[in-house]
């Protein structure tokens, strides 16, 4: 499918006027990123709790942030994500400082004072596996004996199908909804137990030393990638090649990440893997254009660099398009129905994607050339064996670079034949 052909779009006629754009749009993202606004680090990097949490009815979120700090919680964030309907909150807390300790047990212990409070018995709704069986044991309300093999392995089976039920559910709101086991069992846990007003889904801690080990090998990661991609495209093709690349993927990721922060999306592993991905491609779509380019090198002789770059980015204009687009609504798809789990990976997919393709022609095209003008062989492009000029209005052949009076004559008698 090729839904632009022989367009002859002059591209690089403004192509400083569009530099200077990006490099407004890089500074803006790091103004972005370090003042005021700086990237909201998640607990993998700096540290800290994350509860994740499921109510009866909907929750006061002021009234969670002063429960979580009542019981010692620092830095305490509180977001409601899924549907309206499901009350499910998302808790991040910060580990105190000097210390490995998680906050997840003082905050339960907040929420459990303030919305159970007066419940009796252990709550079916925050219990975990190994407990629930041992309370099931010490119950035994199928009478098989406390501490035989035979009650282990059978309050094992029930234990599972409680957990499965509120698994299902998210969280028990009445013992109905424990199908497939003994009355007597549910009997016995009306008496013993309780279904508490809130469940937790998920608890997570990571300490502090612990995150910035991991900030540290993701930036490490990203570096090494980057560094990776400059000397692939350098012996793949040439080192101005290298430099474009380079340049406009470092381009695509402090752009993004600019508006990552200024958006306020959570920055964690995921994040990470994100940008890796966005590198990936990034450099993948301005490979293709230098590819092209190569080959026009190669097939016109003496055309300015300039002209080949142009008519390079015009053939390759409707692949760039048809690739970048099928991402974007794979992106799009994920960043407006995928949910708050999957926001933060579809945003930077979304956003890199559109920048990526911008700077491939903007980006990586202008530095390559400026690179080659200033610092390539006499401002040629040496790729393939090529001697074009790099600039300048004159589209004949340049000189021979060859030495020796007989091989030079034998030019010049080639160059007169051919007037």
């Amino acid at each position: 499918m090729d839904i632009l052909r022989g367009t002859n779009i002059d591209f690089m006629k403004y192509r400083k006027f569009w530099v200077w754009v990006s490099i407004a749009m890089v500074l803006v993202g790091l103004v972005a990123i370090f003042a005021p606004i700086k990237l909201n680090m998640g607990i993998d990097f700096k540290g800290g709790t994350q509860l994740t949490l499921k109510f009866q009815d909907r929750p006061a979120i002021d009234e969670l942030r002063t429960l979580a700090e009542s019981a010692g919680a620092r830095d305490v964030q509180i977001q409601s994500f899924g549907r309206a309907e499901e009350n499910e909150v998302m808790v991040r807390t910060s580990v105190a400082e000097g210390t490995e300790e998680g906050t997840a047990p003082k905050v339960l212990n907040a929420l459990n004072g303030k919305f159970n409070a007066g419940l009796a018995g252990v709550d079916l709704n925050q219990i975990g596996t190994d407990a629930l069986i041992t309370q099931l044991q010490q119950m035994d309300p199928l009478a098989l004996g406390a501490g035989s093999p035979t009650a282990a392995q059978e309050y094992d089976k029930v234990s599972k199908q409680i957990l499965a039920a509120r698994k299902d559910h998210h969280m028990l709101t009445s013992f109905d909804q424990i199908t497939g086991v003994d009355a007597r069992v549910i009997a016995k846990l009306k008496e013993q137990t309780h279904l508490g007003r809130f469940a937790v889904l998920s608890v997570e801690n990571v300490g502090p030393q612990v995150g910035s080990e991991l900030r540290k090998k993701g930036l490490l990661a990203v570096f090494w990638s980057l560094a990776g991609m400059l000397v692939y495209i350098w012996f793949r093709f040439e080192l101005e090649y290298g430099v474009g690349a380079t340049m406009a993927t470092i381009h695509d990721i402090l752009v993004t990440i600019g508006l990552f922060a200024i958006f306020g999306f959570e920055w964690n592993l995921t994040t990470i893997a994100a940008f890796l991905t966005l590198i990936g491609y990034s450099v993948n779509d301005t490979v293709v254009t230098f590819d092209r380019l190569r080959e026009n090198l190669r097939k016109s002789r003496g055309e300015p660099l300039i002209d080949s770059m142009n008519k390079s980015i015009n053939q390759t204009l409707s692949r760039t398009i048809l690739t970048g687009g099928t991402v974007i609504l794979a992106a799009g798809a994920m960043l407006f129905l995928g949910g708050d789990v999957l926001r933060g990976i579809a945003f930077v997919l979304f956003v890199g994607v559109i920048v990526g393709t911008y700077s491939s022609i903007y980006v990586a095209s202008p530095f390559a050339l400026a690179w080659a003008t200033r610092f390539g062989q006499k401002g040629k492009m040496k790729s393939g064996g090529v001697a074009g000029k790099a600039v300048g209005p004159s589209t004949t052949s340049p000189r021979p670079t060859s030495t020796g009076p007989a091989k030079g004559a034998g030019n010049g008698k080639k160059a007169a034949s051919g007037r």
